[in-house]
């Protein structure tokens, strides 16, 4: 397997030429890949990239001529989808390391998303100091400073680029065992209102399942989708699908419009459930927007601010999940906690409000429609209540046995 070295071979050729040296002299071969959008600006004294921005560029659906344009915008988003389709194609890829800055940055680590879990990768970034959310997303990048300016080597380049590049061919040259023994593996989501639940079905199934638990944070539930796509996960119990509250609500910790599709896509084993739908994610106290400053609060922790939804958002939601559950063929079954979808959702809490649940549960059953493989079950017990953690590993141990 070789070691994909990439970046603008026109602005960082000497730097990507002394990672791929790097890397060479630890026996792991390497690959120089150009993506910049200005290919005739290579200097004379660069090395000659393995990979032309060409070549990949003809990975572009539209074609190279999509990707070279005056508009450098536009052409650094149309390589970064050409690398994107370069990176698919190759079947030796043991690891990527990136170099860039801002724009290198957001070309590169697309692909690198789209690549499974568990291939290295490093992208060396000027801005990896910051907020790197939109660039690592739900993969396993692993973003490092490069401190200076990935211009030229100097005494700080050399060392950051020398670590970076060491640490990649450790990597592809030693890559974590894998275990044949290993249990199929289980996703399941949680929140700290719905842990109590959690906990219970993990241990109910711990003896025959890897249990791989996802914080419900927005990335937690893209990263067990990344999982599900990449082949990884075989079964999931979606208990805690509170992300979709923040997503058409505006809280903090929004899914994307894609949660569930991988679902969807690989019909897998899926049991899901209503938990924390009941809230809305916000920081502290004062940031709350001043639209919902009259609505219940409840503060969490002095970092999260909890906003209980209504009857009408709850029917929203219940829709839009409702609509989501349609377009799996998989089986499916979607149990509805009718005492309530977290911990604070029951009478004399904080957030119990039973006109509001009624509406998420209508709304669900009027969108439904159910097969003998897409089913929603109504069970008179609250989300953590030990009968309704046991109902939830039935169903999912019944989904499995057929």
């Amino acid at each position: 397997m070789k070691a994909y070295v990439v970046g603008t071979c026109d602005t960082k050729g000497r730097e990507l030429a002394h990672v791929q040296a790097l890397i060479e002299a630890r026996g792991v071969e390497a690959v120089l890949v150009d993506v910049g959008t200005r290919p005739g600006e290579i200097a004379a004294d660069v090395p000659r990239p393995d990979v032309s921005a060409q070549e990949v560029a003809r990975h572009h659906p539209d074609g190279p001529e999509a990707v070279f344009s005056d508009d450098r915008g536009q052409a650094v988003a149309a390589m970064a989808q050409a690398l994107r389709g370069f990176l698919a194609s190759r079947s030796d890829i043991g690891g990527v390391i990136g170099l860039g800055g801002s724009g290198g940055t957001a070309l590169i680590t697309p692909a690198m998303r789209d690549l499974p879990v568990g291939v290295p990768k490093i992208m060396v970034s000027t801005v990896a100091s910051g907020n790197v959310a939109p660039y690592v997303g739900p993969a396993d990048i692993m973003m490092m400073y490069s401190v200076t300016d990935v211009s030229g080597i100097n005494r700080i380049s050399r060392a950051v680029l020398g670590n970076a590049a060491h640490a990649l061919a450790g990597m592809v040259a030693h890559p974590a065992p894998k275990s044949e023994a290993d249990k199929p593996a289980l996703g399941l989501t949680m929140f700290g209102v719905t842990t109590p639940c959690v906990e219970q079905v993990s241990r109910a199934l711990e003896a025959d399942y890897d249990c791989l638990v996802f914080h419900a944070t927005g990335t937690g539930g893209q990263s067990m989708e990344k999982l599900v796509e990449s082949g990884l996960i075989g079964g999931v119990i979606d208990i805690t699908t509170t992300e979709v509250c923040d997503l058409l609500f505006g809280g903090v910790f929004p899914c994307g419009e894609d949660r569930f599709d991988s679902i969807i896509r690989t019909r897998i084993p899926y049991v899901a459930s209503c938990g924390a739908l009941d809230m809305v994610n916000f920081g502290a106290m004062e940031t709350v927007p001043e639209r919902f400053l009259n609505r219940t609060l409840y503060v969490h922790n002095p970092q999260v601010t909890l906003m209980r939804t209504t009857a009408a958002e709850n029917a929203e939601m219940g829709r839009w999940i409702g609509a989501k559950l349609n377009r799996m063929d998989g089986p499916v079954r979607f149990l509805i906690p009718e005492g309530g979808v977290s911990v604070i959702d029951a009478p004399g809490l904080p957030f119990h409000d039973p006109a509001a649940d009624a509406a998420l549960f209508q709304a669900l059953e009027a969108t439904v429609r159910q097969t003998p493989n897409r089913r929603l079950i109504r069970l008179p017990h609250a989300i953590n209540a030990p009968e309704f953690a046991a109902a939830l590993v039935r169903e999912f141990r019944a989904l499995v046995a057929h």
